[in-house]
C-alpha cells in the first residue's frame, strides 16, 4: 500500500496519477487542478501527524478530524466545501484504480459552502463602465481597443473570462454576431453578442490587432502588448481600471456576466435560454439569477411602495 509520508516516491506517483487524471479525464481547469493537489497534500499532512502513514490508514476519522481541524482554525465554508469534495474526488478515483478497496468518503457528511447572491451591476453603471472603455480606446492605443472588445465581449456574451481568454480569431464570427468558446469540462458553445460588441471586436481585429502581431503569435483572439495571448489576470485588472475610473463599485469580470445573465432574465429572457448562453450544467446553477432579480424587485418595492 502506498506509503503518504512526505518525500515518499509512492506518494510523488500516486499524485502524479491522480493529477493526470483529473487533467486528461476530468478535463478540469489548471487552475482547479492546482487546488485538488495542494488540498490532497495538506490532507496527507494531517494524517502522517496523527500516525497514518500509508494510503489505507487514512479512514472516516482521519477526515473527520481533517474537517474539523480547519473548521477549528476558522477557515471558511468554501475552503472546506472545497477541501472535502477534493477528497472524496480523491479516494473515489483510488478506489475505481484498485489502489484501495474502500472509499472512506462515503459516510463523511457534506461541507456545504455558503451560496451569497451573486454581485451585480444595474444597467446605468455597467453603460458607463463599457462607454469608459469606448472612450479610452479612441487615443488609439492598441491594448486600449482591446480592452474595450474584451468587456463587451464578457458583457454581451457572458462568457467567463477564461473562456474569452482562449478564444481564437476564427471562433469569432462577425456577420451572425457569435462567439464560440470552450466551457466547463470541454464543452463548447457558441454565444450571441450585440452590436455594440460587435463594433469594439471589428475594430479590434480590422486595426488594433494586427499591430501587436509578433512572430509566433498564436491565434488568440485577444492579444497582450508583447503578441502573446492575454491572461485573465490582464482583464481582470482593466475592469478594476475602468470600475475605479467611472466610481463603479470595484467589480471583477465575473460580475459582468452575473449581470448579463440578471440582465437578460429581467429583459423577458427564459430559464433554459440563458442557461444555454452561460453553459450551466446544471438548471439550479441559472436559477440563482431569479434571486437576484427578486430581490431587485423588492428593493424597488420597499423603496417605492407607500405600504410597504
Amino acid at each position: 500500500m502506498a506509503e503518504i509520508t512526505a518525500g515518499a516516491p509512492e506518494r510523488a506517483q500516486l499524485v502524479a496519477d491522480f493529477a493526470l487524471h483529473l487533467r486528461a479525464q476530468r478535463t478540469l481547469s489548471e487552475h482547479t487542478v492546482r487546488a485538488y493537489l495542494g488540498d490532497l497534500d495538506h490532507l496527507f499532512a494531517h494524517a502522517v501527524r496523527h500516525g497514518a502513514t500509508r494510503l489505507d490508514q487514512v479512514d472516516l476519522a482521519v477526515l473527520r478530524g481533517w474537517l474539523a481541524a480547519m473548521a477549528g482554525a476558522d477557515r471558511s465554508r468554501a475552503t472546506l466545501a472545497r477541501r472535502s469534495a477534493a477528497a472524496r474526488t480523491f479516494f473515489r478515483w483510488a478506489v475505481h484504480t484498485s489502489r484501495l478497496a474502500t472509499d472512506p468518503t462515503l459516510r463523511l457528511a457534506s461541507a456545504r459552502a455558503a451560496a451569497p447572491l451573486p454581485t451585480v451591476l444595474a444597467v446605468e453603471p455597467v453603460t458607463r463602465l463599457l462607454d469608459a472603455a469606448q472612450e479610452r480606446a479612441h487615443d488609439g492605443d492598441p491594448v486600449h481597443v482591446r480592452d474595450w472588445a474584451a468587456v463587451e465581449l464578457l458583457y454581451g456574451t457572458g462568457a467567463r473570462v477564461g473562456e474569452l481568454c482562449g478564444a481564437d480569431v476564427p471562433d469569432v464570427d462577425l456577420g451572425a454576431r457569435t462567439l464560440r468558446v470552450l466551457g466547463k469540462g470541454g464543452k463548447e458553445r457558441v454565444v450571441p453578442f450585440g452590436v455594440p460588441a460587435a463594433s469594439a471586436v471589428a475594430a479590434w481585429l480590422d486595426d488594433a490587432r494586427p499591430r501587436l502581431v509578433r512572430d509566433g503569435t498564436p491565434p488568440a483572439l485577444l492579444l497582450g502588448r508583447r503578441g502573446g495571448r492575454v491572461d485573465q489576470r490582464q482583464l481582470r485588472t482593466v475592469v478594476h481600471q475602468l470600475a475605479a475610473s467611472v466610481g463603479v463599485d470595484d467589480v471583477a469580470p465575473h460580475a459582468l456576466r452575473h449581470t448579463a445573465a440578471t440582465h437578460l432574465l429581467e429583459g423577458g429572457s427564459d430559464l433554459r435560454s440563458v442557461q444555454e448562453i452561460l453553459g450551466h450544467s446544471s438548471l439550479a446553477t441559472t436559477q440563482r439569477y431569479t434571486h437576484v432579480s427578486a430581490e431587485r424587485l423588492r428593493s424597488a418595492y420597499r423603496l417605492a411602495h407607500p405600504r410597504a
